[in-house]
């Protein structure tokens, strides 16, 4: 049997003052036919769950290129153009192949092109035709057309979040398209619109116990699988919103009844999903009154996981004119401020002036007298098995607290990114995280306690107030109720 594989990988805040082109992708990750690690990336656990296939002697692999880069603004014309040519151009040089198998995150909109994921299925089936299987994996945020759907013969997402099962769910995707390959299933996709969007943490009630209810249905044999999209709130796309997908092995009935049934369950826990969001003041206060730490704050909306810098000062400001100590906070992303750092050399006193850079809506940039504790060349971070670029980095210290500065954008995912360049967690009472829930996964295990902290900047975190361009059906919380809208 032979295999192609590929991942082109981005999630785009179409709304972000970003923008993205093929620099991002370089520096985030590229890999060329062959060079993708043994480790997975996010996006990309498929080339390691096909290699080891491809050893055991089941199949014959044909790798194509692996890219990812962070999620950020509209990606240019051009660099979508060149990496779909160049995926699109392996496959053919590929050819005749019994099965596809892409790693995509699934939120990615290009200029010009709404639905980047949907039109490269689309081609991958121009190209290989009708026999062929075609399986996807997806991120829970993006956003499912019916040209996916219509084009795809396997469809499986991250069910977590923070999306701790990124390597099984390449795992599962590769074993249901190579099952489909060789004719011992039918898979079948039944899909649910849930018209809602909201933040549906996996780590907290109901949302945990929903996960554990699809894979108790996977393991008796209900479904083949079974995905929740969550949707990407900081996309303008016709398809925003939560679906569930169920694939059934030939029941097409069977499959849409237990889609139903779970979106409609889904869509009775909207607005109850998330933490509690508290002001940076209330977050900043609670921690410092703790009485062990250390205490982790997520800033959730600074979250370069989401698409924006990454460099809003609003919350370390506060902590500095709250006067707070023991503090560390990762990361505020200022290359050019790293690279000053790294000029100085450890040790140095500078006048630095960091964050605050690219949005009107980030805080104002910190002008201050700082000692550089750290710098590292090609730091990194862990996030599960994957390891997470952060560029050059430095540690810099001002009034009691230290802060990462980095040059490639990461979100936090692991209190390595603290380690690794010489902060001792456990000594500080306060951490600070740029991170929606991502990093909840690595840091429970040493945090005394987690709080969340709601600071407007430039995500859009309110769909109510978003100024969505095209949408054209009822989505909650935008309509109250939008079944009976749709019916009306």
């Amino acid at each position: 049997m032979r295999v192609f594989c590929a991942s082109i990988a981005t999630e785009t805040n179409t709304f972000s003052p970003l923008r993205t082109d093929f620099t991002d992708f370089e520096q985030s990750f590229y890999a060329a036919p062959g060079d993708h690690p043994e480790t997975p990336t996010l996006c990309s656990a498929v080339f390691p769950a096909l290699r080891k296939r491809a050893r055991a002697g089941d199949i014959e692999l044909v790798e194509g290129t692996a890219t990812w880069a962070e999620p950020g603004g509209l990606v240019n014309a051009r660099t979508w153009a060149r990496l779909r040519d160049e995926v699109l151009d392996q496959l053919r040089a590929a050819l005749p192949v019994d099965a596809v198998v892409l790693g995509l995150h699934g939120a990615m909109i290009a200029d010009g092109c709404v639905d980047c994921e949907g039109v490269l299925i689309e081609a991958v089936r121009q190209i290989t035709g009708p026999k062929t299987k075609i399986g996807v994996t997806f991120d829970p945020h993006s956003h499912l057309s019916a040209r996916r759907v219509e084009n795809a013969d396997v469809i499986t997402v991250f069910k977590e979040f923070p999306h701790t099962d990124f390597a099984e769910t390449g795992e599962n995707c590769v074993d249901l398209t190579l099952r489909a390959a060789r004719s011992e299933i039918t898979p079948t996709l039944s899909v649910f619109d849930v018209r809602m969007i909201d933040v549906l943490p996996t780590s907290r009630a109901p949302m945990r116990g929903f996960v554990d209810k699809m894979l108790a249905l996977e393991a008796d044999g209900s479904a083949l699988s079974i995905s929740t999209i969550h949707g990407f709130m900081a996309g303008d796309s016709p398809d925003l919103g939560a679906k569930i997908i169920v694939i059934s092995d030939g029941n097409q009935n069977a499959g849409d009844k237990l889609a139903h049934d779970l979106g409609m369950e889904l869509f009775s826990f909207r607005g109850t999903t998330k933490p509690e969001f508290l002001t940076v003041e209330d977050a900043l206060t609670a921690a410092n009154d703790a009485k062990t730490g250390p205490v982790v704050i997520a800033d959730v909306w600074d979250n370069p996981g989401g698409g924006v810098a990454g460099d809003s000062t609003i919350l370390l400001r506060a902590a500095l004119d709250m006067k707070l100590k023991s503090l560390a906070l990762a990361t505020i992303w200022d290359p050019m401020a790293v690279r000053l750092c790294h000029a100085a050399g450890e040790g140095a006193q500078l006048d630095l002036r960091f964050g605050g850079k690219t949005s009107a809506f980030a805080g104002a940039p910190i002008d201050a007298t700082v000692t550089v504790m750290k710098i590292a060349n090609d730091a990194v971070q862990s996030f599960g098995a994957s390891v997470v670029p952060l560029g050059d980095c430095a540690v810099i210290h001002i009034d009691g607290i230290d802060v990462v500065l980095n040059s490639n954008r990461s979100q936090a995912f692991s209190p390595d990114l603290f380690t690794n360049l010489g902060i001792d967690i456990r000594s500080r009472k306060i951490l600070v995280v740029k991170s929606t829930n991502h990093f909840h996964g690595a840091f429970a295990s040493v945090a005394s306690e987690i709080l969340y902290a709601a600071v407007n900047g430039p995500y859009p975190n309110d769909p109510t107030q978003t100024k969505y361009t095209r949408l054209t059906r009822p989505l909650w919380p935008i309509a109250a109720n939008p079944f009976e809208v749709e019916n009306a």
